[in-house]
């Protein structure tokens, strides 16, 4: 079984489209019409509990992807979901590589009742558009406590899992950016975590006073820091800064919002605020040297890092995350707003024999008693909102997430281009030359934009809306 990593799920788990769309493409090609696919099956009788008309005793098959989540998730709806329609069964199958295992069942006309499209080897969305179920209905619906779903959720979830106007991927996991400390050696120096780029600078210098650095990172996660940029640069210019980078508009990297945080990151490396030598380091040696030698004080990254650094975190470390830094004290978004993308997307194909079976299965993963059950085992939260405990299970982690994300209100804001068009591997070069100190802000603005430029005059590569 492999195990995703959180550089993993920063390059492929957000909807990346161009992976596997050439294939997948190809493969809705070949594959049957929509009305020569549509499956008789078992049909049940809709009403208020059963809303899609799953048939009793009827078997749902679930493909997941066999990740870093695991798979005991989706078995667990069998426990909450035979109370609402008696004798279903969810037969959960795992998958590593979803694409290469499923996309010829796709061009058989015989796909699963559900998939988590997830992983390196996810299905490219584009390429099987038009053979999935829109899944709006599913929100619509009442969950198993007897609330509309769409009122339980956080705001923007569709957004990921829509794509050319179709709501096909809902996304369960709820991945929170951010940037993360160590309470205890923050409390222990009486420092406070800084809330903007100067802040940040004055509490790198501050650092170098006792012997640390500000920042880390590793050849393999060098663009975090883009992340980073890309981050507090929507937060002070507002949504015009994403839109011209989604769109890959000519000098989208120019924008000022976008310098005035890569000069202020140029003078952190010019004053050498980060650990030497992460450009040839592993980057998961790299994060070591700061949850667990506290070398660094920051580390920009997802939620998914307490889980991922779980053997290599110093005891008491009491790690916490906070929204990433504005540039001024008067941003267009409020220093609140936060960077969270709903991931896992999972799918309902409509040729499925059990399509209904599978929005059934999705309704019960939303509700409170599956979802805190997610949080409890996995340490992260679902898009579903109210499961984590103010405890959050023992992990200061996991509370603070919850805290970003109610802080953060309407406020919560996504992009995916870098995923969408696979440009992360090139733009790992230029970041990594910038962080060591090779390469200027010029310099790196100007390689950046050159990799933007490529994919936006490549008329092979099928571009996706941006709203």
């Amino acid at each position: 079984m492999t195990t995703r990593t959180g550089l993993d799920r920063r390059m492929f788990l957000r909807g990346a489209i161009a992976t596997a769309a050439m294939a997948s493409m190809a493969a809705a090609c070949s594959s049957p019409s929509s009305d020569e696919n549509e499956k008789s099956g078992p049909k049940g009788k809709t009403s208020d509990k059963n809303p899609f008309g799953v048939a009793k005793n009827s078997k749902v098959e679930a493909c997941i992807f066999d990740g870093g989540y695991g798979t005991d998730y989706v078995d667990f709806a069998n426990k909450v979901i035979g109370a609402q329609v008696a004798g279903v069964k969810v037969e959960v199958k795992p998958v590593v590589d979803i694409a290469p295992e499923l996309q010829p069942r796709f061009v058989g006309g015989n796909p699963p009742d559900l998939i988590d499209n997830s992983g390196e080897d996810q299905i490219g969305f584009l390429g099987i558009l038009d053979q999935l179920e829109t899944l709006d209905d599913v929100l619509e619906a009442n969950n198993y406590e007897g609330q509309k779903i769409a009122d339980t959720i956080y705001a923007g979830v569709k957004t990921p899992g829509t794509f050319n106007g179709k709501f096909v991927g809902l996304n369960y996991v709820m991945t929170v950016y951010g940037v993360w400390y160590s309470k205890t050696l923050f409390d222990a120096n009486g420092w406070t975590a800084p809330k903007t780029w100067e802040e940040a600078l004055e509490l790198g210098r501050q650092a170098k006073k006792k012997g640390k650095y500000l920042f880390v990172h590793g050849k393999e996660a060098a663009t975090y820091y883009q992340t980073l940029l890309i981050d507090s640069a929507i937060k002070e210019g507002g949504d015009e800064v994403r839109i011209a980078l989604e769109k890959l508009e000519p000098d989208s990297w120019s924008h000022p919002a976008i310098q005035g945080v890569l000069k202020i990151m140029e003078t952190m490396v010019k004053e050498k605020m980060f650990v030497p030598g992460g450009s040839g380091t592993q980057f998961q040696k790299a994060q070591a040297s700061w949850s667990n030698d506290q070398k660094a004080l920051l580390y920009p990254t997802g939620g998914w890092i307490e889980n991922e650094m779980k053997d290599a975190t110093k005891a008491d470390f009491q790690m916490t995350g906070i929204p990433e830094m504005t540039l001024t004290a008067s941003p267009k978004m409020p220093y609140e707003a936060v960077h969270a993308a709903a991931g896992e997307p999972f799918i309902v194909p409509k040729a499925a024999k059990n399509a209904a079976g599978g929005k059934e299965v999705l309704r019960a993963m939303l509700s409170k008693e599956a979802a805190s059950n997610f949080s409890k085992t996995k340490l992260a939260p679902t898009i579903v909102k109210g499961t984590v405990p103010e405890d959050g299970y023992g992990s200061t982690a996991l509370v603070s997430q919850s805290k970003m994300l109610a802080d953060a209100g309407d406020n919560i804001f996504d992009w995916k281009f870098v995923g969408a068009y696979g440009i992360n591997t090139d733009m790992l070069v230029p970041w990594n030359s910038f962080l060591s100190g090779d390469l200027d802000a010029a310099g790196l603005t100007k390689e950046l934009q050159k990799i933007s430029d490529k994919i936006a005059k490549d008329d092979s590569i099928e571009k996706f809306e941006v709203s």
